[in-house]
């Protein structure tokens, strides 16, 4: 047993503490985070302690004290037990400590860049397809018409789907998603949520029959190739790994899009340079998930009683890592509420997570949006928004709802890239 902690508990050592409400969105706290970080790296925020800085971030993210309390999300829903909690308790998310570490390992071996990068070519003809629709228009909503329908595609090609079934895809996520959502939701239905899920099972369990004897190059065959120490995944792991990947694929990548787009559009020399340095885009993939992430808050809670950050953290605690304000924080980016896509030598954004539970998908993630703004910027000239662009709640998955815009539409020039 270690000593009798001597620090102060987080809820008796006089923090700084703010508010906000549900509905609240990351560029409504701002002002207030700014105020509390420059007392302190933790606040007491609304639902309880909130780590503000960057390096106390960091350290917690990869701290195995603190976890992540599992079906979180259904919980906001009102649900604790029942058939969908476990499947989402029983997800690659969900799981910690030996049987996570033994599936990440599994998984790592087959989720490399070498095989994300096979995507470029369909990144390049997805995109493009998508500005095609609306050239002509000189505007559209890049939430609707270009951000919603881009991650799908990707993923089923990532997995092997064939084409003529992505639609299938698209719907079974839509629906299997509210049961990540923090937001309680009156449309909330979890017989529908299990029957899309029990469809998308069930067409995995074809895939994966399909490949057994016929492995091809795509991301399920790996997933089946994949051996640790002989070890294997079996169908029930196959089948969890590919939901999952979906989930964690679409929706964060649908709403980074509108995200970082939004924020190129309102610096337009910013989008000038990305236009003629398209080596730049994986920097401004980095620079806007850092700036106007789709994803601001990570809950954490508290497994035993903790000495985190020079304060006991009782077990049980639940935690918030303000990774929004930690991408901000002064004392690591300078000046760091401006946005750049050139800053250089600075630290890893926060937005991917930390420790046990960094994006497995970080890679998929930054080539995806670095092809969509390369294409986009090559083909969109001067866009400008031309309508409220409000955000969702920071809670969960942010960024705008609509994104209303209007642009020159340059043609598709042929060029191998």
């Amino acid at each position: 047993m270690s000593a009798i902690s001597t620090a102060p508990s987080v809820f008796d050592a006089g923090l700084p503490t703010f508010d906000y409400g549900l509905t609240a969105t990351p560029h409504d706290i701002l002002e207030n985070v700014r105020e509390a970080q420059s007392c302190a790296p933790i606040a007491i925020g609304p639902f309880g302690p909130e780590i503000l800085s960057y390096e106390l971030s960091r350290e917690i993210l990869r701290d195995n004290r603190f976890r992540l309390p599992p079906g979180i999300t259904l919980a906001a829903q009102g649900i604790t037990s029942g058939p969908l909690f476990d499947k989402l308790a029983n997800s690659l998310l969900g799981l910690d400590g030996a049987p996570h570490v033994r599936l990440r390992k599994l998984v790592s071996k087959a989720f490399t860049p070498r095989a994300t990068a096979r995507l470029q070519d369909t990144i390049h003809e997805v995109v493009n397809a998508l500005v095609d629709r609306v050239a002509d228009a000189g505007g559209c909503d890049v939430v609707t018409d270009l951000a919603r329908p881009y991650p799908t595609p990707i993923m089923c090609a990532l997995l092997g789907a064939p084409r003529e079934d992505w639609h299938l895809f698209a719907d079974w996520t839509e629906e299997v998603f509210k049961a990540l959502n923090f937001q309680p939701d009156v449309n909330f239905d979890e017989s529908a949520i299990m029957r899309a899920w029990g469809e998308l099972d069930a067409y995995v369990d074809d895939m994966v029959a399909a490949r057994r004897n016929d492995l091809t190059d795509d991301l399920l065959s790996e997933l089946i190739r994949a051996e640790s120490d002989g070890d294997r995944l079996n169908l029930d792991e196959l089948r969890m790994l590919v939901a999952g990947f979906l989930m964690a694929g679409t929706d964060t990548t649908r709403n980074q899009l509108a995200a970082s787009v939004q924020v190129l559009c309102e610096h337009p020399d910013q989008w000038t340079k990305l236009r003629d340095q398209p080596e730049l885009a994986m920097q401004a993939v980095e620079e806007s998930m850092r700036h106007s992430p789709a994803v601001s808050i990570v809950p954490r809670a508290a497994t035993e009683d903790v000495e985190f950050g020079g304060y006991l953290f009782p077990a049980g605690t639940f935690v918030m890592v303000n990774t929004f304000a930690a991408n901000r924080d002064p004392a690591i980016y300078d000046d760091a509420d401006r946005f750049d896509i050139s800053r250089r030598d600075v630290p890893p954004i926060l937005t991917f997570g930390g420790g046990a539970h960094y994006c497995l998908g970080a890679n998929l993630a930054r080539r995806e949006l670095a092809g969509a703004l390369t294409v986009l910027t090559r083909r969109l000239s001067v866009p400008r928004r031309i309508g409220p662009a409000p955000w969702k709640s920071l809670l969960g998955m942010t960024g705008p709802t609509t994104l209303p815009i209007e642009f020159t539409a340059q043609p598709l020039v042929m060029s191998g890239a």
